[in-house]
């Protein structure tokens, strides 16, 4: 059975890319005054948790933005329709938390910004999905999510977090797999139950990353 799908206008998905483009117009005008109140740097997530998900609508420059804000209008129009605007806004901060919790724990003395982790989580549910329903792999994003993986080695000032990417991929095929295998109406407290795990898991994989520390 496949997801049931809607008309409605993916109003998640410009939603967000509004929310982008005015903070970024923000950190033109005010400079570093926004960007630092924004952006995530892991000695802070304990006293300043929401920097985790803040630095998801922030980003470093107008390519970076354009280039995000691009993959999202691609990959979040289908998404949002498919899976309805709840579950989709659900997706997109899971990824976008999972991208921070992962430069936490792969790189915890680097800063980032930007929606890339999220953006990352869209194209590994967007894979997992067209898997679950039935369809082919789309060769042309196996292609677009490796060379965003392999870049940051080959061009080592190229100042892509790798870890975001991984980290957002990750948690998004894993909140799609949900969503692939909790479709029926009945199984709806399940699927809710489900995703609370994931955002539990990576808040105990954070509280565990400073327990060690």
């Amino acid at each position: 059975m496949a997801f049931r799908s809607s008309s409605d206008r993916p109003v998640i998905t410009y939603s967000i890319i509004a929310v982008a483009v005015f903070v970024y117009l923000l950190q033109m005008l005010l400079g570093n005054l926004i960007t630092l109140q924004l952006i995530y740097y892991p000695p802070f997530t304990l006293s300043q948790p929401w920097r985790l998900l803040t630095s998801v609508f922030a980003h470093g420059g107008i390519l970076h933005l354009l280039f995000n804000m691009y993959s999202l209008f691609i990959f979040g129009p289908v998404l949002e329709r498919m899976l309805g605007r709840v579950r989709f806004l659900a997706m997109y901060l899971l990824a976008g938390l999972g991208g921070s919790v992962a430069v936490l724990l792969l790189a915890p003395t680097s800063s980032v910004l930007g929606a890339s982790g999220a953006i990352f989580g869209l194209m590994g549910a967007f894979f997992v999905i067209q898997r679950g329903v039935g369809g082919s792999s789309n060769p042309a994003l196996l292609i677009v999510i490796g060379l965003n993986l392999v870049i940051p080695f080959v061009i080592p000032n190229s100042n892509i977090s790798w870890q975001a990417h991984v980290g957002g991929l990750v948690v998004g095929a894993l909140v799609a797999f949900i969503y692939t295998k909790t479709r029926a109406r009945r199984q709806k407290t399940l699927q809710i139950a489900a995703l609370v795990g994931v955002a539990v898991l990576l808040v105990a994989l954070i509280l565990a990353r400073f327990a060690l520390s």
